[in-house]
C-alpha cells in the first residue's frame, strides 16, 4: 500500500557513492555564503536568546523529517513508516525510503524563496524522524547535496541527525560524518531492558553501550542522549541507574523527556496517566527533580526544560525554535516557520504526495505574503522564553510590544515569585527579593528600570510549565493570554522526536495549519 504512495526509485544515486568531506576542516562542497559562523563552542550559549521578533532575511534553519522506523513505540504518535523490527535488516535499497526521499528533495527543490542574493546560508540542519539513522548516507548526501543546491549549506553548519542503537555502525556512522554530520541524538530513553521493551523500543541495553561505544571510536564530539521518565513500572531506582549510566557515557548534552500519553497510541489503549503502572504527578516530579539535581552537579548546564548540556554544546538548532525564529521544515507531517506563518504538511503519505505536487504546481505557496497574527507572537514569545534558563528578556519584549504588557504581566507574577515558582533577575541576572519587588510594583517606570528578565526556578518553576499547559495559564491571567495559553502549542512535528514527551505538546491543533492535498 505504501509502495503506491511513491514515485519512481531514484535513477541518479549511485550504489557505491563517493562520499564528499564536508566537516569543518575541508567543507568546501557546500556554498558559502557568508563569512563562516562561529563554531559550536562560540555559539550555542544561551545568551543568544535574546530577540523574539525574527528578522525579515530567509530561514537559516532546517529540518528534514525522515519518518522511517523498525516498528512504532507504544508511545509514539509521530508520522512514521515502519519497515520491518530485524536489526539485521540493510535497507540500502528499499524503495520506500530511495521514493520518498526523491519526494523530499522535490519538496525542497519547490520551495519558493526570496530572491535576494544576500540571503544567508543554512547555519543549522536536523535530521529527525522516525529514526533517521535507518537511511543509508547516500541518501542522506542526496538531502544535503538539494539543500546546498536550494539554499546554500554554511561550511560549519551545525548538521545533527537522530539515531537509534542497533540501526548504525562504526562504517555508517564514518559515512554520515564524512559528509558533514556533526551531532549526533542518541535515542536511548532507558538503561533497563524490562523498560525499552515495555515501551516497544526496538533495540536492548547491549546495543545501547555498543551505540555508545561506536560514537566514542567514531570521535563524535558532539552528541546528546536522550532518557524518557515516568514510564510504565519505573522506579526511582531505576530512574537513577538511567542518569548515572549517561552520565558515564560522556555525552556533551543529555535530553529528559516525560513519558506523555497520547489517545491514538497502544500506551493511550493501555494506560490512564497519573494511574498504576504510570507515576502520579507526585512521583513524576520527584523524577524531574532528580534529573535536574543529578545532571547539574555532573557540570551540565540546564539551559531549557528538558535539555541539558556541557558548556558550548547547547543545540543550535533547537536554540532557532526558543528564540521563535523561522525555519524551513520538509517531510512528512513536518512544521515550519517562514514569514510568521506556522505550516504543517499532511501526515499521510498520500496527502503528503500530493501536497508537494501542488507545491511544484504553483497550486500553493505558503511560505510569501503570509501574516502571522500579533498575540500568537505574544504568546509564543512567552512560552517559549520561559522553556529556557535565561527567561523572558524584558527589555526586548518591551520593544516589541510595549511596557503596559510588561508591566501587567509582572504584576500577574507576583503570587508565583512569593512561591519561589518565578524569578525576577536584574540586569546583572540577580534574583529579586519579594519584598524589592513590592517595593518597586507600583509604577511601570520603578519596573523598567528594575526588572531585566522573568524566568522559572529550576526545577520547582519549570516544573510548574511541565506539568501542564494549564499550569502555564494559571502563570498569566492577563486577559489577552488566557485563552492563548489555554491552546498550548505543537513542536513535535518540526523538532521531529526531539521534544515528544514535553507536555506543553500536548494538543496538537493550534499550530497546525493542515493542507488537504487538492
Amino acid at each position: 500500500m505504501l509502495k503506491s504512495a511513491f514515485a519512481p526509485i531514484l535513477s541518479t544515486i549511485p550504489s557505491k557513492p563517493k562520499f564528499p568531506v564536508l566537516s569543518i576542516s575541508a567543507c568546501k562542497a557546500f556554498t558559502q555564503k557568508t563569512p563562516l559562523t562561529p563554531t559550536v563552542r562560540e555559539n550555542a550559549s544561551t545568551n543568544t536568546i535574546n530577540t523574539f521578533q525574527p528578522s525579515l532575511s530567509s530561514p537559516t534553519s532546517a529540518y528534514v523529517h525522515l519518518p522511517f522506523c523498525r516498528k512504532r513505540c507504544h508511545y509514539c504518535d509521530f508520522p512514521i513508516v515502519a519497515l520491518g523490527s530485524s536489526s539485521n535488516q540493510t535497507y540500502d535499497d528499499d524503495p520506500r525510503i530511495t521514493n520518498y526521499v526523491q519526494l523530499l528533495c522535490r519538496e525542497i527543490e519547490a520551495t519558493t524563496i526570496s530572491k535576494s542574493n544576500n540571503d544567508p546560508p543554512l547555519k543549522t540542519v536536523f535530521f529527525g524522524g522516525g529514526t533517521p539513522s535507518l537511511v543509508p548516507p547516500k541518501l542522506v548526501f542526496k538531502i544535503l547535496e538539494t539543500l546546498n543546491s536550494k539554499f546554500g549549506v554554511n561550511s560549519d553548519a551545525e548538521i545533527s541527525i537522530e539515531m537509534d542503537p542497533g540501526t548504525f555502525d562504526a562504517k555508517k556512522m564514518s559515512e554520515l560524518l564524512e559528509l558533514g554530520v556533526n551531532r549526533v541524538s542518541l535515542g536511548v530513553q532507558a538503561f533497563q531492558e524490562e523498560l525499552l521493551k515495555a515501551c516497544g523500543r526496538a533495540h536492548s541495553v547491549k546495543e545501547v553501550y555498543e551505540a555508545i561505544e561506536i560514537i566514542g571510536s567514531c570521535g563524535v564530539n558532539n552528541w546528546s542522549l536522550d532518557l524518557i521518565s515516568s514510564l510504565p513500572h519505573q522506579t526511582s531506582e531505576m530512574w537513577k541507574e538511567s542518569l548515572e549510566s549517561a552520565i558515564k557515557a560522556r555525552p556533551t548534552h543529555v535530553s529528559v523527556y516525560d513519558l506523555q500519553v497520547e489517545k491514538d497510541t497502544k500506551f493511550g489503549l493501555l494506560y490512564k496517566p497519573g494511574e498504576f503502572p504510570l507515576p502520579n504527578e507526585t512521583q513524576s516530579a520527584e523524577l524531574y527533580k532528580m534529573a535536574s539535581k543529578t545532571l547539574s552537579n555532573a557540570g551540565y548546564n540546564h539551559y531549557e526544560i528538558s535539555s541539558y548540556s556541557k558548556e558550548g554544546y547547547e543545540c543550535k538548532h533547537n536554540l532557532t525554535y526558543w528564540k521563535n525564529g523561522f525555519f524551513y521544515a520538509f517531510g512528512l507531517g513536518s512544521a515550519s516557520h517562514i514569514g510568521g506563518v506556522r505550516f504543517s504538511r499532511p501526515r499521510k503519505m498520500k496527502e503528503y504526495t500530493g501536497y508537494v505536487q501542488n507545491l511544484e504546481d504553483g497550486v500553493l505557496n505558503h511560505h510569501e505574503n503570509g501574516e502571522g497574527d500579533a498575540k500568537d507572537l505574544e504568546m509564543d514569545v512567552v512560552m517559549l522564553s520561559l522553556r529556557t534558563a535565561r527567561g523572558l528578556d524584558l527589555k526586548s519584549f518591551r520593544e516589541a510590544f510595549g511596557s503596559s504588557l510588561v508591566f501587567s504581566l509582572c504584576k500577574t507574577f507576583r503570587p508565583y515569585i512569593e512561591s519561589g515558582h518565578v524569578l525576577l533577575l536584574d540586569e546583572n541576572r540577580r534574583a529579586l527579593t519579594a519584598e524589592e519587588f513590592s517595593s518597586v510594583l507600583s509604577s511601570e517606570s520603578d519596573i523598567e528600570e528594575t526588572v531585566a528578565f522573568i524566568r522559572l526556578s529550576d526545577p520547582d518553576g519549570f516544573l510548574l510549565s511541565n506539568d501542564s499547559a494549564e499550569s502555564v495559564s494559571r502563570l498569566i491571567s492577563v486577559k489577552k493570554f488566557v485563552k492563548k495559553l489555554a491552546r498550548p502549542i505543537h513542536w513535535c512535528s518540526f523538532i521531529g522526536g526531539v521534544l515528544t514527551r514535553v507536555s506543553l505538546m500536548r494538543e496538537k491543533s493550534r499550530m497546525r495549519r493542515t493542507y488537504q492535498a487538492v
